[in-house]
Protein backbone atom coordinates (compact mmCIF):
# COMPACT_ATOMS: atom_id res chain seq x y z
CA UNK A 1 0.00 0.00 0.00
CA UNK A 2 1.31 3.57 -0.79
CA UNK A 3 1.74 5.95 1.73
CA UNK A 4 2.84 8.73 -0.40
CA UNK A 5 2.16 10.14 -3.69
CA UNK A 6 6.25 10.03 -4.72
CA UNK A 7 6.38 6.65 -4.22
CA UNK A 8 3.00 5.52 -6.36
CA UNK A 9 4.47 7.96 -8.93
CA UNK A 10 7.94 6.16 -9.04
CA UNK A 11 6.53 2.86 -9.14
CA UNK A 12 4.36 4.11 -11.72
CA UNK A 13 6.69 5.40 -14.20
CA UNK A 14 8.86 2.12 -14.03
CA UNK A 15 5.60 0.12 -14.51
CA UNK A 16 4.33 2.17 -17.37
CA UNK A 17 7.34 2.30 -19.00
CA UNK A 18 7.99 -1.92 -18.68
CA UNK A 19 4.27 -1.83 -20.07
CA UNK A 20 5.22 0.36 -22.92
CA UNK A 21 7.80 -2.09 -23.67
CA UNK A 22 5.78 -5.26 -24.06
CA UNK A 23 3.32 -2.70 -25.83
CA UNK A 24 5.84 -1.89 -28.64
CA UNK A 25 6.75 -5.62 -29.26
CA UNK A 26 3.13 -6.54 -30.57
CA UNK A 27 2.60 -6.79 -34.61
CA UNK A 28 -0.96 -5.91 -36.42
CA UNK A 29 -0.82 -9.08 -37.36
CA UNK A 30 -0.34 -10.92 -34.04
CA UNK A 31 -3.22 -9.33 -31.94
CA UNK A 32 -4.96 -12.34 -31.98
CA UNK A 33 -2.55 -14.40 -30.49
CA UNK A 34 -3.88 -16.69 -27.75
CA UNK A 35 -2.53 -19.31 -25.28
CA UNK A 36 -5.71 -21.11 -26.92
CA UNK A 37 -8.57 -20.76 -28.71
CA UNK A 38 -11.45 -19.14 -26.89
CA UNK A 39 -8.30 -16.56 -24.22
CA UNK A 40 -7.52 -13.92 -24.23
CA UNK A 41 -5.47 -12.20 -27.17
CA UNK A 42 -2.41 -10.36 -26.97
CA UNK A 43 -4.38 -7.14 -28.17
CA UNK A 44 -7.07 -8.03 -26.00
CA UNK A 45 -5.11 -7.88 -22.73
CA UNK A 46 -3.12 -4.78 -24.17
CA UNK A 47 -6.05 -2.89 -24.95
CA UNK A 48 -7.46 -3.95 -21.28
CA UNK A 49 -4.43 -2.48 -19.93
CA UNK A 50 -4.86 0.66 -21.56
CA UNK A 51 -8.49 1.07 -20.48
CA UNK A 52 -8.42 -0.72 -17.34
CA UNK A 53 -6.56 2.78 -15.78
CA UNK A 54 -9.89 4.26 -15.75
CA UNK A 55 -11.29 2.04 -13.81
CA UNK A 56 -8.48 1.64 -11.06
CA UNK A 57 -8.78 6.31 -11.50
CA UNK A 58 -12.52 5.72 -10.20
CA UNK A 59 -12.08 3.54 -7.68
CA UNK A 60 -9.31 6.54 -5.57
CA UNK A 61 -11.62 9.28 -6.87
CA UNK A 62 -10.04 10.74 -9.88
CA UNK A 63 -11.66 10.76 -13.40
CA UNK A 64 -9.28 9.57 -16.21
CA UNK A 65 -11.03 9.56 -19.82
CA UNK A 66 -11.03 6.60 -22.60
CA UNK A 67 -10.97 7.68 -26.37
CA UNK A 68 -12.87 4.93 -28.08
CA UNK A 69 -14.92 1.66 -27.05
CA UNK A 70 -12.86 -0.01 -24.10
CA UNK A 71 -15.24 -2.96 -25.58
CA UNK A 72 -13.46 -2.65 -29.07
CA UNK A 73 -10.04 -3.45 -29.81
CA UNK A 74 -8.18 -1.57 -32.52
CA UNK A 75 -7.21 -3.60 -35.13
CA UNK A 76 -3.92 -1.86 -35.32
CA UNK A 77 -0.71 -2.37 -32.63
CA UNK A 78 0.35 1.11 -32.62
CA UNK A 79 -3.37 2.34 -31.58
CA UNK A 80 -2.93 0.45 -28.49
CA UNK A 81 0.28 2.01 -27.78
CA UNK A 82 -0.71 5.45 -28.29
CA UNK A 83 -4.08 4.97 -26.01
CA UNK A 84 -1.83 2.84 -23.37
CA UNK A 85 0.42 6.24 -23.51
CA UNK A 86 -2.01 9.16 -23.20
CA UNK A 87 -4.16 7.30 -20.69
CA UNK A 88 -1.12 6.22 -18.47
CA UNK A 89 0.15 9.88 -18.58
CA UNK A 90 -3.30 11.55 -18.03
CA UNK A 91 -3.65 9.10 -14.80
CA UNK A 92 -0.23 10.16 -13.54
CA UNK A 93 -0.69 13.55 -13.68
CA UNK A 94 -4.27 13.45 -12.37
CA UNK A 95 -3.14 11.67 -9.36
CA UNK A 96 -0.59 13.84 -8.90
CA UNK A 97 -2.94 17.02 -8.98
CA UNK A 98 -5.74 14.93 -7.02
CA UNK A 99 -4.30 12.47 -4.35
CA UNK A 100 -2.28 14.13 -1.83
CA UNK A 101 0.06 12.27 0.63
CA UNK A 102 -3.04 13.03 3.54
CA UNK A 103 -5.31 11.46 0.88
CA UNK A 104 -3.73 8.50 -0.38
CA UNK A 105 -4.30 6.70 3.23
CA UNK A 106 -8.03 7.59 3.44
CA UNK A 107 -10.31 4.71 3.05
CA UNK A 108 -12.98 5.12 -0.18
CA UNK A 109 -15.71 2.16 -1.19
CA UNK A 110 -14.49 -0.26 -2.98
CA UNK A 111 -15.34 -3.80 -4.24
CA UNK A 112 -18.35 -3.38 -1.22
CA UNK A 113 -15.84 -2.05 1.52
CA UNK A 114 -13.69 -0.03 2.40
CA UNK A 115 -10.02 0.57 1.41
CA UNK A 116 -7.41 3.23 1.37
CA UNK A 117 -6.72 4.79 -1.94
CA UNK A 118 -2.87 3.83 -1.61
CA UNK A 119 -3.88 -0.09 -1.58
CA UNK A 120 -5.93 1.01 -4.91
CA UNK A 121 -3.08 2.14 -6.35
CA UNK A 122 -0.70 -0.71 -5.71
CA UNK A 123 -3.31 -3.12 -7.26
CA UNK A 124 -3.35 -1.35 -10.26
CA UNK A 125 0.47 -1.26 -10.73
CA UNK A 126 -0.40 -5.51 -9.57
CA UNK A 127 -2.75 -5.44 -12.00
CA UNK A 128 -0.71 -4.35 -14.80
CA UNK A 129 2.18 -6.72 -13.89
CA UNK A 130 0.21 -9.66 -13.96
CA UNK A 131 -1.12 -8.96 -17.59
CA UNK A 132 2.33 -7.53 -18.65
CA UNK A 133 3.00 -11.28 -17.68
CA UNK A 134 0.44 -13.33 -19.42
CA UNK A 135 1.61 -11.21 -22.60
CA UNK A 136 5.39 -11.40 -22.38
CA UNK A 137 3.79 -15.38 -22.50
CA UNK A 138 1.95 -14.61 -25.76
CA UNK A 139 4.89 -12.86 -27.56
CA UNK A 140 7.27 -15.48 -26.56
CA UNK A 141 4.58 -18.18 -28.03
CA UNK A 142 3.59 -15.71 -31.00
CA UNK A 143 7.23 -15.81 -32.26
CA UNK A 144 7.57 -11.99 -31.30
CA UNK A 145 10.82 -10.60 -29.05
CA UNK A 146 10.20 -10.56 -25.31
CA UNK A 147 11.48 -7.77 -24.19
CA UNK A 148 13.48 -7.71 -20.76
CA UNK A 149 11.42 -5.52 -18.27
CA UNK A 150 12.13 -6.86 -14.75
CA UNK A 151 15.96 -7.75 -16.19
CA UNK A 152 17.42 -9.87 -19.00
CA UNK A 153 15.24 -12.69 -21.06
CA UNK A 154 16.53 -15.04 -22.45
CA UNK A 155 16.94 -13.84 -25.79
CA UNK A 156 18.71 -10.70 -24.60
CA UNK A 157 21.35 -12.94 -22.67
CA UNK A 158 22.23 -14.47 -25.87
Amino acid sequence: MYRTVADFLEDWNSSADGTIRVLEALTDEKLNQAVVEGHSTLGWLGWHLATSISFFAGQVGINVNVTGDVNTVPGKASEIVAAYKKISDDFKQAVEENVTDASIVEEVESFGGLTPRGKLLSKCIEHQTHHRGQMTVLLRQAGLKVPGIMGPTKEDQM
